[in-house]
């Protein structure tokens, strides 16, 4: 028999507390939708658990009378893992209550923290004892480690670092039927059996609920560079990014691309933002470099120099100070602020191989073009790991609505050319409701069916994040 509101309330309370039980309109309403409006929903309550085993008891309870339970960690995500559907019988459990950051070794180059830590809290922590840690994202002040983790995130810093996939040690999860999986290993080598801890991370809490973990340190920087150049095209910016490998090798950490056009929304938008060049040029890279070296300056200053002689870079600034080192990189943080300011944006989320990346943009481009006359494409993000955020803004005179009725015409565009190259629909951003349907188009049958073998053997029930990323009835 289904709990009515009035049993499940009693119940949900009684595990934590009323006051942690949110069951009006008004209280779960910022629980219920994500900051951009395109994903908003319902819930029967929404339940801010204080620990592991507060988890685990509401889970217990969920799966005992099949309540179906959407994880949320800070309400930062893009493709609409982290709302309830409309229905309305879904309950939210909000992990941000879950925020003690358990204990950081330094000698080790480890940190314990809970699922509700904001990134930011993460990377403060990590500093206070001398250490890195490297995941970094423009939410990083709301989103959290939870989230981070369940989504796989990437960010600026994946070239040197990897995702938050190869950041993680060992995780702490609750499964949906309260069962408590306690895999917070700090060891750098353990073969015993399956590495569990990947099955997690990325699934956007479809299979357990991962409330800690154990992160990975590194020792900080004792010297960064900033730079911004100006370069003729993204052939060009790989040409810089391989000239620099070869100078600096790991010590690359950041490399991203601008196209021009995304600079002169940010200038001209986003107050306080200006082109840090003297000359026009059609493309953009902003990269760091880091290391011990005392002279690190000075030898990024000769390697530009030498790529300015070599025709791979037209012209380029150096950050002389952290005010600099700030505008520059506001350039880049602002631009999905100053989209908006544009029109209506179709966004995607991609990754193809290095080598693929300019040919992708000119044929994506082209068809855009074709399809869209006077369309704009603001193809942008982390070229040193392959990832562009592929974003069409409207022509200048179309009607926004009408634009973003094509949203699917240009999706099949874009992914196309992506597949093609043999990419992915999604490189940081996750599945959840966005691409659940275009997912079943382009992945591995095997590997969809192992997919949803996991789901069933994990999650019998069916109450972990239903609708999301797989459909066990599709």
């Amino acid at each position: 028999m289904a709990l009515s509101d009035q049993e499940l309330f009693s119940g949900l309370a009684a595990l934590i507390g009323e006051k942690n039980t949110l069951t009006t309109p008004e209280d779960m309403a910022s629980y219920c939708k994500e900051w951009r409006g395109l994903f908003p929903g319902r819930a029967r309550a929404v339940v801010k658990p204080a620990d592991t085993a507060e988890v685990a008891s509401l889970l217990r309870f969920c799966h005992l009378h099949r309540i179906p339970v959407v994880p949320q960690g800070g309400n930062t995500g893009l493709v609409g893992g982290q709302t309830p559907w409309d229905k309305g019988d879904e309950i939210v459990l909000s992990l941000q209550r879950l925020n003690r950051i358990r204990d950081i070794d330094a000698l080790s180059d480890t940190m314990v923290v809970e699922a509700g830590v904001t990134l930011q809290a993460a990377q403060e922590a990590a500093e206070k004892v001398d250490r890195l840690f490297p995941l970094s994202l423009a939410s990083e002040g709301s989103c959290t480690i939870g989230g981070n983790l369940a989504s796989n995130a990437g960010g600026t810093a994946v070239l040197a670092y990897g995702n938050a996939r190869e950041l993680t040690m060992g995780l702490e999860v609750v499964l949906a039927d309260g069962r408590v999986m306690d895999l917070l290993g700090r060891l750098r080598k353990d073969n015993t059996g399956y590495d569990l801890k990947n099955i997690f991370i990325g699934s956007e809490g479809t299979l357990g609920i991962i409330t800690a973990a154990v992160l990975k340190l590194y020792p900080r920087p004792r010297a960064q560079v900033t730079i911004f150049a100006g370069l003729a095209s993204p052939a060009a910016a790989l040409a810089l990014l391989n000239h620099l490998k070869a100078d600096f090798g790991a010590g690359v950490t950041t490399f991203e691309l601008l196209p021009r056009i995304a600079l002169e929304m940010v200038c001209n938008h986003i107050a306080g933002n200006r082109d840090p060049l003297m000359t026009r040029h059609d493309w953009y890279v902003l990269a760091e470099i880091s290391g011990a070296d005392e002279n690190l300056s000075e030898r990024v200053t000769l390697s530009f120099e030498t790529a300015i002689e070599n025709a791979i870079v037209a012209n380029a600034v150096i950050a002389s100070s952290l005010d600099q080192r700030m505008a520059l990189w506001r350039l880049r943080e602002t631009l999905p602020e100053a989209q908006g300011h544009e029109g209506g944006s179709i966004k995607h989320d991609i990754a193809v191989p290095l080598a693929c990346v300019p040919q992708l943009i000119d044929d994506v481009c082209a068809r855009v073009e074709r399809l869209v006359p006077g369309a704009r494409p603001v193809p942008f993000g982390h070229l040193g790991d392959g990832n562009l955020h592929f974003n069409i803004t409207q022509p200048k005179a179309m009607d926004r609505a009408a634009f973003m009725a094509l949203w699917d015409e240009i999706g099949d565009i874009v992914y196309d050319e992506t597949v093609k190259r043999r990419g992915s629909i999604s490189a940081e951003h996750g599945i959840g409701r966005l691409k659940k349907k275009l997912l079943r188009a382009v992945k591995d049958p095997v590997a969809l069916a192992i997919m949803a073998d996991l789901k069933r053997t994990l999650d019998p029930q069916g109450i972990l994040n239903p609708g999301k990323v797989i459909d066990l009835d599709a």
